[in-house]
């Protein structure tokens, strides 16, 4: 019997709570969730420890395969393996998200993890948030999704995230953090941030959890039912 599975592309700006709604859309249709950004951040924070800013010096380790990214359930949430340690807390840090654009727009480094998420991706029934998904990683993906909301909104966000783990930060530093990551998402040369052609946008500035997940979900039921036709 074909399976009328499918893959989720959802792409976007920065705190736009991309995961947040990949996670819950995965949980309910009962995919294979895969927190793209995650593992950006993850090759990130790698680099911080190791006081790696040469792009050169990036490109080598990777090549080398001295990193290893992978997920693990713990609980109700699926947390960021770095070589085998929990990370999922620094990889969410201010510091890291300051600097995630730039690694992120090595070539080396998106080659890496691009091949990494197209492989876990083959068999479908997968759902990707990230900045690129249905442009580069998966451009024939059934369902592609471009999430936005005002800088604003997704500042205050961010600030209220950070607040609830116990960090003191400043809203006016995550604001302009969040620009500068847009600015730097949109006009790197190498898979810039931009809507497919074919993607639908969600402007969730309004929206709660609960009414994007049942948004998401109208769409994608529509698509599978061109699958059962």
């Amino acid at each position: 019997m074909k399976s009328n599975k499918i893959i989720i592309a959802i792409d976007g700006h920065s705190s736009t709570g991309k995961s947040t709604v990949a996670r819950a859309i995965a949980h309910k249709l009962n995919y294979i969730y895969v927190d793209t950004g995650a593992m950006y951040r993850a090759v990130t924070l790698y680099c911080i420890q190791h006081s790696l800013s040469d792009a050169r010096q990036i490109a080598a380790l990777l090549t080398e395969k001295n990193i290893s990214i992978e997920f693990r359930r713990n609980g109700s949430t699926l947390d960021t393996y770095l070589n085998g340690v929990n990370v999922e807390r620094e990889i969410r840090s201010v510091e890291v998200a300051s600097k995630v654009s730039a690694i992120s727009a090595i070539p080396e480094v998106r080659d890496f993890l691009v091949k990494q998420q197209q492989f876990i991706g083959r068999q479908k029934g997968v759902v990707m948030d990230g900045r690129d998904i249905g442009t580069v990683v998966f451009p024939n993906a059934e369902l592609k999704i471009f999430m936005t909301a005002a800088v604003e909104v997704r500042a205050m966000r961010r600030f209220r995230e950070l607040q609830a783990k116990g960090e003191v930060v400043s809203f006016d530093e995550i604001r302009k953090n969040i620009e500068e990551r847009d600015y730097m998402d949109s006009h790197r040369i190498v898979s810039p941030l931009k809507k497919a052609a074919d993607a639908l946008v969600l402007d969730n500035g309004n929206m709660t959890p609960d009414e994007q997940l049942q948004w998401l979900y109208s769409k994608v039921k529509e698509i599978e039912k061109k699958y059962q036709g």
